[in-house]
């Protein structure tokens, strides 16, 4: 047993684990319980002699250790000869603003999936590609109301110039749009338009196949799509339409599209619907809304087959965890609810992450699936670790006076959108 605690100080027996390479060998340690993270942090480096230090936080019964070891054991009541399991992990280093894209209207929802590219929706209906090097590669006006969300819906092509985009927006529509990223000239044309809502759309998703897609709107309802293009359109126009959007939608051969189903279950506006993740959650969805729920839905029967009631807290994003473990809700009272898909017969939320203004929107790590990036009114985003949710990992300023609106995050980029346009942040490390 190595013991680094001088005589003053008290120590306890810990063992480390780590899931990372940069493992210790077995053996039981007696540390100062004057130690915090930092002290650790150094044990684990000069123990494993690495030529370059790596920062370490650490993991004690399924929290991020904060405190030092006393006020921990203090605070747990657990006995002074209890040895304790602590595994360490790699520290998430501070996030770091990368660039500016700024932008005349709100941004309110942006996408990094297509590689080497930024994709923005904005209010002034238009949606918008930028390359690395903040040049506009694409400006193409899809709606004639404020856009509310945009997804790349994934191709089973080999052909990487070639994309679809499905919008959602104000004007009871959601829209496919084909964006070619031929280099000498990039092009983007409409190719079908989604007919469903009667009041203004507040998303739309993608499954993992690209087969399909859910919209979710003011109504209360959401839509259920394939993303094929129809030969002939299977709505007509009505009556009261606009000559110009008519002479518009023939112009650009603009197909008009009806669902495939409807999923009818909420009492009040629908903020979000998104496929559920996993092989195991296949045919499932989820959705939340302004009547405090979250809903799981069986899609191919349209059945709502659970339903969460949150009270009083009236949700305006969802998401879900790549291991599909994990639902995330943000609500207007100020909360990020979490509820662990793994509780059987989940009835309410299993924890929150609370925020100092209204968190709008939620981006789980694709690369660390304990990780979450949260956009809040206030123009902050935060960073959290879903081990240990009583406080954000790190906090990173976007905008004074403006909210941030959307945020994804993919590999070490994360974009943020709202009312000060599109910035890109970078955040390395962790687990």
């Amino acid at each position: 047993m190595a013991s680094l605690s001088s005589s003053a100080v008290p120590s306890h027996p810990v063992i480390f684990t780590t899931q990372t390479p940069y493992a210790l060998p077995s053996q039981k340690f007696m540390i100062p319980l004057d130690w915090k993270r930092y002290q650790l942090s150094q044990l684990i480096n000069k123990a494993l002699d690495l030529p370059k230090p790596i920062p370490f936080d650490f993991l004690v019964h399924g929290e991020i250790l904060r405190v030092s070891l006393l006020e921990w054991r203090a605070e747990k009541g657990v006995g002074e000869e209890d040895t304790l399991e602590i595994e360490y992990f790699e520290s998430v280093m501070p996030p770091q603003r990368m660039s500016e894209l700024p932008h005349e209207d709100w941004v309110s929802s942006v996408s990094c999936r297509i590689p080497q590219h930024f994709l923005t929706a904005s209010y002034d209906g238009h949606l918008r590609l930028f390359d690395y090097s903040q040049n506009l590669v694409l400006d193409a006006s899809v709606h004639q109301s404020p856009i509310t969300s945009v997804c790349v819906v994934p191709s089973p092509s080999s052909d990487t110039e070639s994309r679809v985009l499905a919008s959602s927006s104000h004007d009871l529509t959601a829209c496919l749009t084909r964006i070619s990223l031929n280099l000498e000239s990039p092009t983007a044309s409409t190719i079908a338009s989604l007919h469903l809502h009667t009041s203004p759309l507040s998303s739309i998703s993608t499954d993992a196949s690209g087969s399909h897609l859910l919209t979710s709107s003011w109504d209360g309802l959401i839509g259920v799509w394939d993303t094929s293009v129809p030969d002939d359109h299977q709505v007509n126009l009505e009556r009261n339409d606009d000559r110009k959007k008519r002479r518009k939608t023939a112009t650009a051969n603009i197909k008009r599209k009806a669902p495939i189903a409807v999923l009818k279950s909420h009492t009040a506006r629908v903020s979000k619907a998104l496929f559920a993740a996993g092989e195991l959650a296949k045919g499932k969805a989820y959705s939340c809304g302004f009547d405090s729920t979250v809903r799981t839905w069986d899609v191919e029967s349209g059945v709502c087959i659970n339903t969460i009631n949150v009270p009083e807290r009236p949700m305006l994003d969802l998401a879900e965890t790549p291991d599909g473990n994990v639902l995330l809700a943000a609500s207007t009272d100020r909360t990020v609810s979490i509820f662990d898909l793994r509780v059987s017969s989940l009835s309410s939320s299993t924890g929150v992450m609370m925020h100092p203004a209204t968190p709008s929107c939620i981006s789980p790590s694709e690369s660390g699936k304990h990780q979450v990036v949260t956009g809040s009114y206030d123009g902050i985003a935060r960073l959290w670790d879903l081990r240990s949710t009583k406080g954000a990992v790190a906090s990173f300023r976007v905008w004074d006076g403006m909210k941030v609106l959307a945020v994804d995050w993919v590999g070490d980029v994360v974009g943020i959108g709202g009312e000060g346009g599109m910035e890109v942040w970078r955040i390395a490390g962790g687990s």
